[in-house]
């Protein structure tokens, strides 16, 4: 199985797991946030440290360590991105299986368990046709206020959302044309999404245009744009005005 085949392969059985555990009945609310994280967690540590031994480890949810520091190949993985969307039984949530070699997101799978889908780097589709009006995913609780702004700059229309990787994959999708963060986020919230993006043909960066760099010692990574290419250029000139002026 190659790395993109068993990105897919966790994501989509994490997913899986994911839908058990809610239908299950047993949690609501934060407990079931609470269960989801814990369960699927468990099997995508287990599964990647027994199909890839030597490689370096990740996860929201467990123990950092620094030993992944020295390696080349290390997964990123976040069990439930969007962990208060799944315990509202929403289906704007998502599962991140990544592969960062050398720090770049070079492999991964973000898995949609609601919309039964599972968008994934050796599997890129087409784009389909840009809206008229550029659509910005944004937070549905907490706009980023530079999102805010560059949409009102280029006349764009705001569609708030759930996680991270709900985000990144309208935009894949074809149901936005812009995800613009800087409201906070860490390494397992971007690595996956990015390199599914990448892999269709999107921009991926932080918001001053530098490269999306992981396995970093500090996992913080405040902010990034992915967009569709043609409007990158535009939003960050526009990232870097707000921010000058």
């Amino acid at each position: 199985m190659t790395d993109a085949e068993l990105a897919a392969h966790l994501a989509e059985c994490a997913g899986r797991i994911l839908l058990e555990v809610r239908a299950s009945g047993m949690f609501e609310g934060k407990a079931l946030g609470k269960a989801g994280d814990e369960t699927a967690n468990q099997f995508l540590v287990h599964a990647i440290r027994a199909q890839r031994p030597d490689d370096g480890l990740l996860s929201e949810e467990s123990k950092d360590t620094e030993e992944r520091l020295s390696k080349e190949r290390v997964w990123i993985v976040d069990p439930v991105d969007g962990t208060r969307e799944y315990g509202e039984e929403r289906s704007d949530w998502a599962v991140h299986v990544a592969l960062a070699i050398d720090g770049k997101p070079e492999i991964g799978a973000v898995a949609l368990p609601g919309l039964g889908k599972v968008l994934r780097t050796d599997q890129p589709g087409p784009l389909g046709a840009a809206a008229e009006k550029p659509r910005l995913v944004v937070s549905r609780t907490r706009p980023a206020a530079e999102a805010v702004a560059v949409a009102e700059r280029i006349g764009g229309e705001l569609v708030g959302m759930g996680s991270a990787g709900a985000k990144a994959m309208a935009v894949v999708r074809g149901e936005a044309e812009i995800y613009l963060h800087s409201g906070g986020q860490f390494e397992w919230d971007s690595c996956a999404p990015a390199a599914v993006a990448a892999a269709h043909g999107l921009h991926c960066s932080r918001i001053d245009g530098s490269p999306l760099i992981y396995n970093q010692r500090d996992t913080y990574m405040p902010d990034l744009l992915i967009c569709r290419p043609e409007w990158a250029e535009k939003v960050l000139a526009e990232v870097k005005d707000l921010a000058t002026g």
